[in-house]
């Protein structure tokens, strides 16, 4: 499981439409907080979520009143917008089109999605999302910037 979270002012996730006549319609949009840009692999398992949701919540990327990163998410009163992002795991070691042969199929890929966002919401109150599979548009001001690349990888054989 890859995320790539970034420390934001605000973000807002539009979808767009498959009709060209259509316009495109917000699906989320959060103040402070987190955008995580999400990706699965094949083995992720509920394991892997579970560390990553723990960890995101739990990470100090605030600054306390002596400037320094001393305060979470919930006490910052932060939000989070989620994006699912399969091209975390892009393979460009060869040739000039990448691979996603890492990256997990949809029907893999959803149920760890949402189980992932509901993981998120366990944790706190205020989680929005994109829509799995739809053509977005991600408009963000990184904060900071601070922005960190997560990677867990899946549990082989019930060890790490």
């Amino acid at each position: 499981m890859r995320v790539l979270l970034q420390r934001v002012s605000r973000a807002e996730v539009r979808i767009l439409p498959t009709d060209l006549a259509a316009e495109s319609r917000t699906a989320g949009r959060i103040e402070a907080g987190y955008l995580l840009l999400v990706g699965f692999t094949h083995a992720d398992t509920d394991a892997e979520l579970r560390w990553m949701a723990n960890k995101i919540v739990s990470l100090r990327l605030f600054a306390d009143t002596d400037g320094k990163l001393n305060h979470d998410l919930a006490e910052s009163a932060g939000a989070l917008l989620v994006v699912s992002q399969f091209t975390l795991y892009a393979d460009v070691s060869k040739g000039k089109r990448p691979s996603f042969v890492d990256a997990a199929r949809p029907e893999t890929a959803i149920p760890l999605y949402n189980q992932f966002v509901m993981l998120l919401r366990e944790h706190h109150h205020t989680v929005h999302t994109g829509e799995f599979g739809a053509n977005m548009h991600v408009e963000l001001i990184n904060d900071g910037p601070v922005t960190i690349w997560l990677e867990r990888e899946p549990t082989v054989s019930g060890t790490r």
